[in-house]
């Protein structure tokens, strides 16, 4: 009987020893594959926001610049046809119009292509 209590007692320290303790209180071990931080780290996810709000603002920027370059081709080209539909005598205000227009979107499309500084 006592050599069965010892062989049984043997046996459940064995088994919790072979066990992996964990602290309640912390988080569990990062392996090696993980890509993401752990929640509870403020600061990688303060700057995982920062990293995903730049590549937002990045893809938003691109989008306007398209969108604005679209707009400045569309302008030079009105711009063309009102200069070839005039004379060497007579500028139509339109013309100075449109020119004001691109010399403006062109300075915005520079701002942007700098980007944020």
């Amino acid at each position: 009987m006592r050599s069965s209590f010892c062989v049984l007692l043997l046996f459940c320290a064995l088994a919790t020893s072979a066990v992996p303790q964990q602290n309640p209180g912390m988080p569990p071990p990062r392996r090696p594959g993980d890509a993401s931080p752990p929640a509870t780290d403020p600061d990688a996810t303060r700057d995982r926001l920062a990293h995903d709000m730049e590549k937002k603002a990045a893809k938003e920027r691109v989008a306007a610049l398209k969108s604005d370059t679209d707009r400045l081709l569309k302008l030079s080209v009105e711009l063309k046809q009102y200069v070839d539909k005039s004379d060497e005598n007579v500028l139509s205000l339109d013309v100075i119009r449109r020119a004001d227009e691109i010399e403006k979107l062109a300075k915005s499309v520079k701002d942007k292509m700098k980007g944020p500084n």
